[in-house]
C-alpha cells in the first residue's frame, strides 16, 4: 500500500503538521509522520474546508446557476460560469450559439487565462522563486518581491489587470460577472471598449514572454534542482481541438500516460462518466477522480498548465508554440513531469492567451450584435466542461420538468489534481526532508509543491460518500456547548 495510505505503528511516530498551507487559495494542511531519525512514513494534503455547492444547487432555477456556482471562488468565478452556462445550453435548448456570442464568451474566458495565471505566478509563487525557498518568510511573500524586484512585480498586476479589464468589458464586472447566460452572451462588446483593450496587446506580450524567459533562465541555471523538484510520472488529461490543438475553451478529452502513450482521445466530454471515476477517502472533503480503465491505483493523472502543453499537438499561437517547444525539449521527446516546470508551462499559457485576445478582437465578429442563438427542446441532463486555470473542469446537472435542479456534480480541476499534489508532496518530502532535521525552509518546500498546482481548495472540497464531519458550538468564552459528529471513527 502507498506511503500515502497508512504508515506502520503510527503511534510511535512523531507528527507534524503544516496548517495552514499558505499562498493557496482556500484552506488546507499537511501531516508529516516521521521516526527517530526523521524518515518520513506518511505525507497526507487534507482538505479541512467544506462547502457542498453540489448539494446549495439542489432546488434552484437552472437559469440561476451560471451565475450563483461562480460564488465558488474569486479568483476563477468565470470558469464555474462557462462550465454551468455550457451545461445550461443545452438544457434550456441551445443546440448551437452564435458566433458573436461564442467568440464574446472565448474572449472572457482568455482574459480570465491572463489574470489567474499572472496573480498567481507573480503574487503566490514567485516569491519562492525570486527569493528563495529559504528566505526570510516575512518577506517571502509579493511585499518581498516588490521591494527587490519591483519591475517585475509591477508587470504582474498590470498583465492582471489587463485580463481583468476583459472580463470586465466582457461579464460586466470583474468579479462575479453576469455576461454568459443560456444560450448566448447579455452583452455585446462595444467598438471603443474593443480599441481600448487593442492598445494593450503589444505591451502584454511583451510581459508575458519575458515571464516565460525568465522562468526558462531559472530553469537553465540549475536543471537538476528545477527540472527534477518533485518529479514522479503520472498520466496526464486535458481538452484538444478536433485537430489536436490546445483549446481551453472547448473541445474533446485527450490522456496520455506518463511515456507519452494515448489512453483515449477526443472523448466527448458528455460521456466524462465512461473514461472516469471518483473515489473518496475518509481524511479529505475532496474527491480522488481517475481512469477508469487503469484502476484508482494506476488511474490518477494530472491536469492544468503542465499536462495541457504536452498533450496538444500543438498550441495554435505563434509565440506560445514556438515557447512550448522548448519546454519540451526537455524530455528528449518524452514527457516531463518536474513539479516546477508548471510554471514555466502555465506562463506560455498566459502568453497564448493574450495572443488569442488579440486574434479576437481583430475578428468583425467581436462586435457583432447576434448575441443569442435559436431556442430549440429543452433536455434533463447536460454536461458542460472547460478548461480552467488549474485544469479541467467538469458541471454535470439534471433539472426537471419544473425546472429546478435535481442533480449536480462537480469534478474541480484542483480534484483532479488530488492524487497528484499528493504525490508531489510525498516525493518533495522523500526528496528533501528524510534524515534532516525539519526546518521552516524545509517545510517550505513542500508548500512549493503545492503551490505548483496552483490549487483552489474552496472549489474543490464537495461532500460525497462517507467522509467524517464534526462540528463543534463554542460560546463566547471560547467553552464547549454541544458538538456533533457524524462517520468519525
Amino acid at each position: 500500500m502507498s506511503v500515502l495510505e497508512t504508515a506502520e505503528n503510527p503511534e510511535t511516530l512523531r507528527r507534524i503538521a503544516i496548517d495552514p498551507v499558505t499562498r493557496v487559495e482556500g484552506h488546507g494542511k499537511v501531516t508529516l509522520l516521521l521516526d527517530a531519525d526523521n524518515k518520513i512514513h506518511q505525507v497526507r494534503l487534507h482538505i479541512v474546508e467544506f462547502r457542498g455547492f453540489e448539494i446549495f444547487i439542489e432546488g434552484r432555477p437552472y437559469w440561476e446557476v451560471p451565475v450563483a456556482v461562480q460564488r465558488l471562488c474569486g479568483i476563477c468565478p468565470v470558469s464555474h460560469q462557462l462550465a454551468a452556462v455550457k451545461a445550461m445550453d443545452r438544457i434550456a435548448g441551445y443546440d448551437a450559439i452564435t458566433p458573436t456570442a461564442e467568440k464574446l464568451r472565448r474572449l472572457m474566458h482568455y482574459g480570465q487565462m491572463v489574470q489567474s495565471h499572472a496573480v498567481h505566478f507573480f503574487h503566490l509563487a514567485s516569491p519562492d522563486l525570486l527569493l528563495g525557498f529559504d528566505s526570510e518568510p516575512t518577506r517571502r511573500n509579493i511585499v518581498g518581491v516588490a521591494m527587490d524586484y519591483p519591475e517585475i512585480a509591477k508587470q504582474g498586476v498590470l498583465l492582471r489587470k489587463f485580463g481583468q479589464e476583459v472580463i470586465c468589458h466582457t461579464a460586466g464586472k470583474r468579479i462575479h460577472g453576469t455576461g454568459a447566460i443560456p444560450g448566448g452572451v447579455n452583452k455585446g462588446l462595444t467598438v471603443a471598449e474593443r480599441d481600448d483593450l487593442r492598445r494593450d496587446i503589444p505591451q502584454m506580450i511583451e510581459w508575458a514572454r519575458g515571464a516565460v524567459k525568465m522562468l526558462e533562465k531559472l530553469h537553465l541555471t540549475n536543471p537538476n534542482f528545477y527540472n527534477r523538484f518533485g518529479e514522479f510520472p503520472s498520466n496526464m488529461m486535458g481538452f484538444v481541438n478536433a485537430s489536436g490543438e490546445m483549446d481551453l475553451y472547448h473541445g474533446g478529452l485527450r490522456a496520455k500516460d506518463a511515456e507519452g502513450g494515448t489512453i483515449f482521445d477526443h472523448v466527448d466530454y458528455a460521456s466524462y462518466g465512461d473514461v472516469l471515476q471518483e473515489e473518496v477517502k475518509s481524511w479529505s472533503y475532496m474527491k480522488f477522480p481517475h481512469i477508469k480503465a487503469l484502476g484508482a491505483d494506476k488511474g490518477w493523472y494530472k491536469v492544468g498548465p503542465l499536462a495541457r502543453v504536452q498533450i496538444c499537438d500543438r498550441i495554435p499561437s505563434a509565440l506560445a508554440e514556438l515557447e512550448r517547444q522548448n519546454l519540451i525539449a526537455l524530455g528528449g521527446g518524452k514527457p516531463v513531469h518536474g513539479t516546477l516546470l508548471f510554471h514555466w508551462a502555465r506562463m506560455i499559457e498566459a502568453l497564448h492567451a493574450v495572443e488569442v485576445i488579440g486574434a479576437l478582437l481583430d475578428d468583425p465578429d467581436i462586435i457583432g450584435t447576434d448575441l443569442m442563438g435559436d431556442k430549440g427542446e429543452r433536455r434533463e441532463e447536460a454536461v458542460g466542461v472547460i478548461e480552467a486555470p488549474r485544469g479541467t473542469l467538469f458541471h454535470h446537472y439534471r433539472v426537471g420538468e419544473d425546472d429546478l435542479v435535481k442533480y449536480c456534480n462537480l469534478i474541480v480541476s484542483t480534484t483532479n489534481n488530488n492524487q497528484a499534489m499528493n504525490e508531489a508532496i510525498r516525493t518533495v518530502a522523500t526528496q528533501y526532508l528524510t534524515g534532516r532535521e525539519v526546518t521552516e525552509g524545509l517545510l517550505n518546500h513542500i508548500e512549493v509543491a503545492i503551490r505548483a498546482y496552483d490549487p483552489c481548495l474552496s472549489c474543490a472540497t464537495h461532500a460525497i460518500g462517507q467522509m467524517p464531519l464534526e462540528v463543534e458550538l463554542l460560546d463566547a468564552q471560547g467553552e464547549l456547548v454541544s458538538r456533533a459528529r457524524k462517520n468519525v471513527g
